[in-house]
């Protein structure tokens, strides 16, 4: 999983991310910015099934991680004009609606020891290893 390439790993992790009932955008995510750094919503139609992926492919390789983390991991800078840009953190209702959702699905779950976090299960494990290998 580690030898793929990130962005053809996420592409084929988010179309068998569409296969599962429990993963699906909410209504109001063709409206919603991501973060505070963002102009404009997403352009594409399939973005809440490419940030799932990412998601989850986050959290196996730093896992245990948190929302606040994932929120600072897929934040970015925030343009003020003349002045210099900032860093900020991207929306946190998105990530953690996605990890409620990989959560049900059972690609992920959380503990409390030793660090609190989520961390990815071994479905969730073999739904990667899948993806990875179709992807090289």
């Amino acid at each position: 999983m580690r030898d793929a390439a990130p962005q053809k790993l996420i592409q084929k992790l988010s179309e068998e991310l569409k296969k599962n009932e429990n993963i699906k955008p909410p209504e109001w995510s063709k409206y919603v910015k991501t973060g505070a750094s963002t102009e404009r919503p997403p352009l594409q139609d399939d973005w809440w099934f490419m940030r799932s992926a990412a998601v989850l492919r986050k959290i196996y390789l730093n896992g245990p991680v948190g929302t606040q983390r994932l929120r600072t991991a897929f934040g970015g800078r925030r343009r003020r004009g003349h002045k210099g840009a900032h860093h900020k953190k991207a929306g946190g209702k998105i990530i953690r609606l996605i990890l409620q959702q990989l959560e049900n699905a059972g690609y992920i779950k959380k503990i409390e020891k030793p660090k609190k976090g989520r961390i990815i299960t071994s479905k969730g494990q073999m739904i990667l290893s899948k993806a990875a290998s179709e992807s090289k």
